[in-house]
């Protein structure tokens, strides 16, 4: 469990120093320079990530269970999954409905996902693992949007057929994840849950 609270401290750790050191963030990369930041950025969150991963792997092996969700939370965890994975797309595609509307796509995603996990697992990594994300992604879609308002930052909608490929490419890689990706990746068949 120590394995996946580190991980979990290196990474969302790395991901919150805009929120609460952003001049200090500023200053680094003018000290360190773009390039050198985004490569000292992206080594701490692999390494965190990494640890998540090996830590979860370790914590699910032998899980301490806090509850045992009903079998309908794994329905709303699906909903919320492919809210989510339509939001992801949506954070890529600029233009949208979808990204004007919510600002910070990626981070409702992530929301949706974290929420829809916590609901349909109840062991105590899961807790960790999903409310720790669910958390974080909370305060950081706060704080984006109380930026984007203080920088006048607007997003423009410029199509709907940029809301439909989201939508399409969304339920699609959604629909390829749940039927394989998920077992393959996570250990997990959320198709025999449903």
């Amino acid at each position: 469990m120590l394995v996946l609270i580190a991980g979990l401290l290196i990474f969302l750790g790395i991901h919150s120093i805009r929120l609460f050191a952003d001049d200090w963030r500023s200053r680094q990369i003018a000290r360190l320079g773009a390039g050198r930041w985004k490569g000292l950025y992206t080594v701490a969150s692999l390494v965190g990530f990494a640890l998540i991963v090996i830590g979860f792997g370790a914590a699910r092996a032998a899980p301490i269970v806090l509850w045992h969700p009903p079998r309908s939370m794994a329905h709303l965890a699906a909903l919320l999954t492919l809210i989510a994975f339509i939001l992801v797309v949506a954070a890529y595609i600029p233009g949208s409905h979808l990204k004007a509307r919510v600002g910070h796509p990626m981070l409702a995603g992530t929301k949706a996902w974290a929420l829809g996990h916590l609901f349909a697992n109840g062991s105590l990594a899961d807790v960790l693992l999903f409310g720790g994300f669910f958390a974080w992604s909370i305060a950081d879609f706060i704080a984006s949007r109380r930026r984007d308002r203080a920088n006048g930052v607007q997003y423009v909608a410029l199509g709907w057929q940029r809301d439909l490929a989201a939508v399409v490419v969304g339920a699609i890689i959604w629909a390829a994840f749940l039927h394989w990706g998920h077992a393959w990746l996570i250990g997990v068949n959320p198709e025999a849950m449903l």
